[in-house]
């Protein structure tokens, strides 16, 4: 959505206060309706609105159709020194996201790697949640999970992979961390459901019709198309697929093939989704430690590159972090339809509702 066409707005604290809250009356333990919030609201204040507040309508019905449950007994097994598996009970993934990171981060402040699989698990928002976590507390942090299937393969003609994130953070001294997060098919299904709202053309080479055509018309879209479009599109299946056997095959998970479709209408029954975290120490690996520096002459070199018709070129998270400080002073923005959706769990909820910013 476009902050400038926006007038309802809300305080960062404000937003907390009511996503816990209606957790919480919901069903959702502490802990759970605090991780939940903490991902939703970072999200938003960087404008991945996509997998932001928007979702909390969606989380609440989950909850109380006994989908996931509000509050899971989490196991976690340390199997090898850097290598664990967390059960995460069916829970909240922002929960078992936020733990499994912890986990590895522990493991590789010990002995400079840690590796989390997890199994048993829900729909976790944004994946860049995950890898910021370890970033700031000064680690290398990787984060992917599956999905149910959006995307199509390489010349194939309906959805097979999900839209399976890759997330990547590094700490940059000094600064907010550099934050890759990004779904391996073209664009995220949102983007279609945002162009048929406006009646919009799509871009060329990011979605396809129910025979696996190329299409640019929202209301003919069935499927993704893999980064790489028609002709490349190889690369991205094959992120899709690695994504796939980090996240499901390596916690003993279904694939998102097979995954029940996250939107329902089976909101009862758990879906068993997979995630990978990995947390590097960068001074356990080169002699003298060289990664702050080495990361801060790579950032200075690629922001000082020229860009096209006076662009600016940016680092992976600069667009992030300049929303953040933006949606921080004016306000998080919600559309009419969320406006509309916060005002109906206030009111079926029994919770206060949400305050606009003055």
């Amino acid at each position: 959505m476009s902050d400038a066409s926006q007038d309802f707005r809300v305080e960062r604290g404000e937003l907390e206060r009511f996503i816990l809250a209606a957790l919480a009356r919901a069903g959702a333990d502490a802990v759970s309706a605090e991780a939940v919030t903490r991902a939703l609201v970072t999200a938003s204040r960087m404008g991945t609105d996509s997998h932001g507040l928007r979702l909390l309508p969606h989380y609440v019905r989950a909850l109380q159709g006994g989908r996931i449950r509000g509050a899971p007994e989490m196991r976690f097994e340390r199997r090898l020194p850097a290598t664990g598996y967390l059960d995460a009970g069916d829970g909240f993934g922002h929960l078992a996201g936020y733990t499994a990171m912890a986990h590895a981060a522990a493991m590789a402040d010990e002995v400079g790697v840690g590796a989390v699989a997890v199994g048993n698990s829900s729909h976790f928002g944004a994946a860049g949640c995950y890898a910021l976590a370890a970033a700031e507390r000064g680690l290398i942090g990787l984060a992917v999970c599956n999905s149910d299937p959006f995307v199509i393969l390489h010349q194939g003609s309906r959805p097979f992979h999900g839209t399976n994130p890759i997330a990547f953070a590094a700490p940059v001294a000094g600064e907010a961390p550099y934050l890759l997060d990004m779904a391996t098919s073209s664009v995220p299904w949102n983007r279609v459901q945002q162009y048929a709202a406006i009646d919009r053309e799509l871009p060329d080479q990011v979605a396809a019709d129910a025979a696996g055509e190329v299409t640019r018309t929202p209301a003919e879209v069935a499927s993704l198309l893999p980064l790489g479009g028609s002709d490349f599109g190889f690369k991205g299946a094959g992120l899709g697929g690695m994504v796939e056997v980090l996240s499901s095959t390596l916690s003993g998970m279904l694939h998102g093939f097979r995954l029940l479709p996250m939107g329902g209408p089976d909101m009862a029954t758990p879906r068993g989704v997979g995630h990978f975290f990995l947390a590097l120490k960068p001074d356990a690996f080169a002699p003298g430690d060289p990664f702050p520096e080495f990361l801060r002459c790579y950032l200075d070199d690629l922001r000082a590159q020229p860009g096209r018709d006076g662009a600016r070129v940016m680092a992976p998270g600069d667009r992030e972090w300049a929303c953040q400080a933006r949606r921080d002073a004016e306000g998080i923005p919600l559309d009419s339809a969320n406006q509309r959706a916060y005002a109906e769990l206030a009111s079926t909820l029994d919770v206060p509702a949400l305050q606009r910013l003055n």
